[in-house]
């Protein structure tokens, strides 16, 4: 395991924590992007295995973990993608490799869209261009102005762990839970809502869709079975528009399988972003 350093990084005027292993002056980087409520922490184990072979990053995406948050910080994913954009650039990565969970979806593949040539492959963790998605219950109580907020408002501790264990195939770790429950404070809260009333809809998505089927990046596809927030049959749906996609299903993880199974996540994810990363783009 190769070790996993943390420093600050200032992007647009904008603070965050950056997360790093592996040669720090490759221009070919693994980068992975959290979803919601997570940071950059997420991935410390992958990034250890990973910074092994490649270049390794992982941010604290503005409004969430330890970043800035603030409140007119464009989305649902434009103002990620630009973000994106901007920090590989100052930190001088020309090609990456795309490791994304949930949120961490459209925001990677928005700055995929933006910047095609430096896009290499992409592992799409209970994520993807989810066409036809239908929002979870707690998730279409967060899109209701004002009961929204007032359920936000009354999440405790105990009220977030019974949140995320619900209907989950694993008991997550529990210090995983008290790590994002840490960070969880009014400004992300006020970025969740944020996103949930803002979402990108089907148009949107088959547009996305048609662009990356015509890229047709390497893909893999990793999916817990008893995802309760996002349905497993999402994971072939990703195939149409990754039509190389491998897709591993873990069947008893649920919607963060790095922390419920990380041994099985690392096994099918470090083995592809191996064989992908210094692959010349016409191998």
């Amino acid at each position: 395991m190769t070790e996993v350093l943390e420093r600050e990084l200032v992007v647009d005027g904008l603070r965050t924590v950056l997360a790093e292993s592996g040669p720090a002056d490759a221009e070919e980087a693994v980068v992975f992007v959290h979803g919601n409520p997570g940071s950059a922490l997420d991935w410390r184990d992958l990034m250890g295995r990973t910074g092994e072979f490649a270049r390794s990053l992982a941010m604290d995406m503005p409004g969430f973990g330890r970043a800035d948050k603030p409140r007119d910080f464009a989305v649902p994913v434009e103002g990620y993608a630009g973000f994106l954009t901007k920090a590989l650039a100052d930190l001088g990565v020309k090609r990456a490799h795309l490791v994304l969970h949930d949120f961490g979806g459209p925001w990677g593949l928005g700055w995929a869209g933006l910047n095609q040539d430096a896009f290499a492959s992409v592992v799409l963790m209970n994520t993807g261009i989810l066409m036809g998605f239908e929002m979870h219950s707690t998730g279409k109580l967060w899109a209701r102005p004002v009961v929204g907020e007032l359920m936000m408002a009354v999440t405790s501790r105990g009220a977030f762990t019974k949140g995320l264990s619900k209907g989950e195939g694993r008991p997550l770790p529990r210090a995983y839970i008290d790590q994002m429950y840490d960070h969880y404070d009014r400004a992300t809260r006020r970025t969740v809502l944020r996103l949930y009333r803002n979402r990108p809809n089907d148009e949107v998505l088959r547009a996305a869709s048609q662009l990356f089927r015509g890229l047709d990046r390497p893909a893999l596809v990793l999916w817990g079975g008893k995802d309760p927030f996002v349905p497993l049959h999402h994971a072939e749906q990703q195939r149409e528009s990754f039509p190389r996609a491998e897709v591993v299903v873990l069947d008893d993880s649920g919607h963060w399988p790095f922390a419920d199974d990380p041994e099985g996540t690392a096994n099918a994810v470090v083995p592809f972003l191996r064989s992908q990363v210094g692959v010349s783009p016409a191998g």
